[in-house]
């Protein structure tokens, strides 16, 4: 508990122990008034005040005026003989017990994403005569070299230059499983280092480091406020103008009609009490609180999962979604391309690979790396001359002395070498040694662990279509997506292409269920901002596609994406059953202390109870089960 709500615990209890002490002393008349006000005012002096600020303010209609009112005709009831003071105390009491609740699950939502906020660096380590000096990140340019210490934060993103370490992720993804870092690794903020000292080269500033985007997120999420959201303030604005006015005519009608009409006594007392029960019925604090409640618990459930969702809206969204589009490459594939097979080689495979790696070794492309680390030994640079790179097709050189080229089919048929088809899916090298075919490498990107599990989990959740959007071949593709149990799959796309399959997308399931798109690259960009819901991997998405997404998923894994949708609809069904309930039971108090039936202890239990019971309803939104 905070100080604030400690001072509240502590004015709860003494205004109750000095209620309860005076219901057993033999006070009369004003003594007794005196007495009881005493409790009245510690509990609820500053609801006084903030009704007398909205009346000032030319604002007055909402739950503070409701209470005041209500609790001082209450007392003014009880001071002429036909009421009880207690009643008054007890209304603001519980009322006072509710807004406690309230603050406190608030607090334990902030409190679950403020764990998310201690990935915040204060400072980062720079190297300088021999010595650390401390200074802010933000201060820290690009290419300089940061050092971080068993047990601190990366502050920034950057590359290792020197050392080798274990990266507590936790905060970032939600998993506890460590991650091995070495020279040579990409690491991004907000992780912590366990174990050995690392040299980072910091290849981002702070502001646009992971670690500053993410905290970003969250604290802009509570800005973006979802049509659930937008309902209840206006049904708020509406509503309590509307029940002050009833209550009104319901202390008034009723006597001037009995009078005027019937010829009855008017019986004041008796019908100002039911407008004042009325009015403390009427208190919308459940709505009010318990909505927006939901939807902070949720988007803090979620954060806590490694799910960033920028907005309650965005929940509202993911919620309903029925259509799920993949890009497939670093989203359901690791974008790591390995050597997979080798066929019908006329040497030993070992030897073959020699060769591609060796031509290769000029190239940075990936597939040049992969049969690199295929190899797994130094490359001896000497070995090699006459590289020469035939752009679209692959490579030539002399190896050893010996004429290799390494390529696809149609550097083959220039060579005059005649190939062999390969049937597997995947990037094909095709490999010749002194102009005879030698046989080729067939190399291919590696499906994510969970990919299967995250298409199959998709299902389970209620998606009713899964969709993949490719630039890669079309062999490939097909290949992934029977594996992987997709529904439909479209191959060689440009990223137009990708936005015009989604619109294609939209306008089929209009009022069907939403379409959400998930991707990674920079290219994924304008079909993430295109798509109903845009979903994107935050450990090595691009920065683009991060900004454009409505939601990110921290550690890259596909299988988070169902998890959102679970906690998005366990979110939203808490939201409607709190707006349900409160409305139902409101209601029906409202009829039962027009017609006398409901005294102001039922009001209270209408007012409090219900507002505490869809307070506690919120927190459930907090608690995530694992798939």
């Amino acid at each position: 508990m905070n100080k604030k709500q400690k001072k509240m615990l502590i004015r709860i209890l003494i205004s109750a122990a000095l209620m309860a002490g005076f219901h057993f002393l033999p006070f009369t008349g004003y003594l007794r008034f005196a007495a009881y006000l005493i409790p009245y005012l510690v509990i609820g002096y500053d609801i006084l005040i903030k009704a007398f600020k909205g009346i000032k303010n030319r604002q007055p209609f909402d739950e503070s005026l409701l209470m005041a009112v209500a609790t001082i005709g209450a007392i003014v009831i009880a001071l002429t003989g036909d009421g009880d003071y207690t009643e008054a105390i007890a209304v603001m009491l519980f009322y006072q017990v509710g807004e406690w609740f309230q603050s406190y699950a608030v607090g334990k939502s902030r409190r679950n994403i403020s764990d998310l906020m201690d990935i915040r660096p204060d400072y980062a380590n720079i190297e300088s005569d021999g010595k650390l000096e401390q200074v802010d990140p933000d201060e820290v340019e690009i290419g300089s070299v940061i050092v971080v210490q068993p047990g601190e934060k990366i502050p920034i993103d950057g590359i290792v230059v020197s050392g080798s370490s274990v990266l507590n992720t936790s905060a970032l993804t939600g998993e506890s499983l460590p991650r091995d870092a070495s020279e040579g690794d990409e690491i991004i903020s907000g992780c912590i280092n366990m174990t050995g000292v690392l040299k980072i080269k910091t290849t981002k500033e702070f502001g646009e480091s992971t670690v500053s985007k993410i905290l970003d997120l969250v604290e802009n999420a509570s800005s973006r406020k979802s049509k659930s959201e937008e309902f209840i303030t206006r049904f708020a604005r509406i509503y309590t103008p509307a029940v002050v006015y009833s209550a009104i005519a319901l202390a008034f009608l009723p006597p001037v009609i009995r009078t005027a009409v019937l010829g009855l006594p008017a019986d004041w007392g008796t019908w100002v009490y039911r407008a004042l029960t009325f009015l403390v019925i009427s208190c919308p604090c459940a709505l009010v609180i318990s909505i927006p409640l939901s939807f902070f618990a949720g988007i803090g459930g979620a954060s806590n999962a490694g799910v960033l969702v920028k907005g309650s809206n965005y929940m509202e969204t993911l919620s309903r979604t029925k259509c799920v589009v993949f890009d497939k490459t670093g989203t359901l594939t690791q974008g790591v391309f390995e050597v997979n097979e080798v066929h019908h080689n006329e040497m030993d495979k070992e030897k073959l690979l020699e060769y591609a790696a060796l031509a290769e070794s000029a190239s940075s492309h990936p597939i040049s790396k992969s049969l690199q680390r295929a190899y797994g030994k130094e490359i001896g640079r000497s070995r090699v001359t006459d590289i020469r790179e035939i752009s679209g097709n692959g490579v030539t050189a002399k190896v050893d002395g010996k004429d290799v080229a390494a390529g696809n089919s149609r550097l083959m048929d220039t060579l005059g070498v005649k190939w062999i088809d390969c049937h597997h899916a995947g990037t094909i090298i095709h490999m010749a040694v002194d102009g005879k075919y030698a046989g080729h490498i067939v190399i291919s990107d590696i499906e994510k662990p969970h990919a299967k599990k995250a298409v199959r989990a998709l299902k389970d959740a209620g998606v009713e279509k899964t969709v993949m959007l490719t630039g890669d071949s079309r062999k490939v593709a097909q290949h992934v997506a029977m594996d992987l149990g997709i529904d439909e799959v479209h191959a060689e796309l440009l990223p137009a292409d990708k936005v015009s399959r989604v619109e294609e997308l939209l306008e089929q399931r209009a009022g069907k269920g939403k379409v959400a798109f998930v991707g990674d690259g920079i290219n994924d960009a304008p079909v993430l901002s295109r798509a109903d819901i845009g979903i994107a991997m935050g450990a090595m998405g691009s920065d683009a596609a991060i900004e454009a997404a409505d939601v990110v998923l921290m550690d890259d894994d596909p299988l988070k994406i169902a998890k959102a949708i679970r906690i998005s609809r366990k979110c939203l069904r808490i939201v409607y059953e709190n707006i349900w309930f409160a409305i139902g039971i409101k209601l029906v108090c409202l009829v039962l202390g027009a017609v006398g039936i409901a005294n102001m202890w039922l009001a209270i239990f209408a007012d409090v109870g219900v507002m505490i019971i869809a307070v506690l309803n919120a927190i459930r939104a907090l608690f995530v089960k694992k798939l």
